[in-house]
This record gives structure tokens, sequence and C-alpha cells, in this order.
């Protein structure tokens, strides 16, 4: 029973795939997934050759590496001191920051937005970074901080020892060996911003500053009218950067962690 559920599920999730590659190729390309009677590169040559198309991958990919890159820094910084000092408000601090990764986003959409209005902060490719930065620090800092953990207080001390400063230790010998974690939390960081569609399509106005998760609306036409075969070009382009990243950071998110050696002697 268990197995014809999963093959079930599996299904469900396969057949839209399959969708979207088979329309991508064919020039006649409708709801129904069923292979091309005619292969073509019709429709991604139509993506390739509009400027809108191509400035609203970089918008996303500026969008989502910037995020990815402060998500990971902040969290770091802000994971080391919980994970090695014994602070006072340690606990409910971990607490609060467990209960903001429930929270969810579109709660505090409405007095974001205001607020972004009132500081003339609306309408900014940098700014809607910062915002999904600090939405995303939460779960961040709370993986970022059970990895941390995993790294062996002994390590830290021989560098200590040898003159480094705790800045160096962390760069130099913590960072090297929590790069599962970092990865783990800069894909999950990247993904998650790569396909947000509500917080850039609610603080960005301009349509050249728009990044590809809310652009690609622009094949559904009025009246119902869909460009189903440039839509799943599109959307075919369009997971590749998030697919490539997991592929990349494969070896390091299933590395794990393996100390034994390093604290012998």
């Amino acid at each position: 029973m268990p197995y014809i559920v999963l093959t079930f599920i599996g299904v469900l999730f396969i057949l839209p795939l399959l969708w979207m590659i088979f329309a991508s190729f064919d020039s006649h390309a409708s709801l129904t997934a069923s292979l091309p009677k005619q292969w073509t590169f019709g429709n991604f040559a139509s993506i390739f050759k509009n400027p809108a198309n191509i400035r609203s991958f970089v918008n996303g990919g500026i969008l989502s590496l910037g995020q990815s890159i402060l998500v990971v820094v902040i969290a770091a910084l802000a994971a080391y001191p919980l994970s090695r000092y014994q602070l006072k408000y340690k606990k409910p601090f971990m607490y609060t920051i467990l209960f903001a990764t429930g929270l969810p986003i579109t709660a505090v959409m409405v007095p974001v937005y205001e607020l972004f209005v009132f500081f003339n902060l609306q309408d900014s490719i940098f700014w809607t970074m910062i915002f999904l930065t600090a939405s995303s620090l939460p779960y961040a800092i709370w993986i970022m901080k059970n990895f941390m953990d995993s790294v062996p207080m002994e390590l830290e001390e021989a560098a200590w020892v040898d003159g480094a400063s705790v800045l160096q230790t962390l760069r130099r010998v913590v960072t090297p060996l929590m790069l599962p974690g970092i990865f783990t939390v800069g894909i999950f960081t990247f993904s998650g911003s790569w396909g947000n569609f509500f917080v850039p399509f609610i603080l960005i106005q301009s349509p050249t500053k728009l990044p590809a998760s809310v652009s690609i609306y622009q094949f559904f036409g009025q009246y119902g009218m869909v460009q189903y075969g440039q839509l799943a070009a599109f959307s075919f382009i369009y997971t590749i950067p998030a697919v490539l990243l997991y592929i990349l950071s494969q070896r390091f998110m299933s590395a794990g962690f393996n100390f034994s050696g390093g604290t012998k002697g």
C-alpha cells in the first residue's frame, strides 16, 4: 500500500514535468501532455529574442544570489555566539527564531508595504533583497546553529593557542567544516527567492525590474489565451539555475561531518 501511494504521488509530480518538456519543443502546444508531432526550438528562440525575458532572468539572479550571500554571511555570524557562548536569554531567543520560521510572509506584507512606501523604498531590487534576507534569516540561523554545534570546540581552541582571532577561527576553521550546512542554507534561500512571486510583485512596480518569477505571467493573455509553448520554454529555462545549483552542491551537502581524526592527539 505505501508503494502505491508513493507511486501515485510520483506520477503527480512527473506529469507536469513531462508536459513542460514536451510543450517547450512543440509549436502547437496545448494543455495535453503529448509528444510533439514536429520538434522545434522556436519557443526557445522566441524567449531569447525578447530582451525583457533576458532582463527578468538577470533581475531574478541578482535578487536571489544577493539574498543567498547575505543570508549565509549574516546567519553564520549570528549562529556563532548562539552555538559557542552561554547566553542568558539564549533559549527564549531560539524559541523566538523557531516561531518566526513558521510565520507566513503574507501576514506581514501589508505593514511591510506601508513601511516601504513611507520610507520611499518601493520599486527597488536592493531593498526587496534586504527584506527577503530578513525574512529568511530565522530559518537560516536555526539551521546554521545546528550545523555549527557539530564542529568540535577543540579545533577552535587549538587555533586560538596558535594566535588566531575569533573571526579568523570562524573563517578558516569553522566555515570549511560547515560547507554542508552553508550549501543547504544557500540552496534553500536561493530556491525560495528564485521562485518567490508574491514579494517582488508587491514591492516592485517597474516592469524592467521584475524578476522571472513575476514576468512569467506575461504568457497568460486576455480572454483565456495562453502561449503554452513559450510558457513551457520559459519555465524550462527558469528551472535550470536551481537544478544546476543543487547538482553542483550535492557533494558538499551529502558529505556530512567526520571530525574523528581532527580531535585526536
